[in-house]
C-alpha cells in the first residue's frame, strides 16, 4: 500500500468520523436505546470506520 492511499483512507477516517458524531448530534436517538446513535463515540467510531471502508474500496489508478 502506498503513502497516498493511506493518506485518503486516514481522510475517509477523519471525515466518517466528523459525520457520525454529526448524525448523533443532529438525528441521534433520544430515548437511549440505540445502540450506535445513542452514544456519541459510537456513532464517531461507527462513521470512521464507514469512512475508512469507502475509501479503501475505490478502484485503484492505472498508471
Amino acid at each position: 500500500m502506498n503513502k497516498s492511499k493511506i493518506v485518503l483512507i486516514l481522510a475517509g477516517v477523519a471525515v466518517g468520523g466528523i459525520l457520525g458524531y454529526l448524525y448523533y448530534f443532529f438525528i441521534g436517538c433520544d430515548s437511549g436505546s440505540c445502540a450506535i446513535t445513542s452514544n456519541p463515540y459510537r456513532s464517531s467510531a461507527s462513521g470512521m470506520l464507514l469512512g475508512g471502508l469507502a475509501i479503501d474500496i475505490l478502484p485503484k489508478k492505472k498508471k
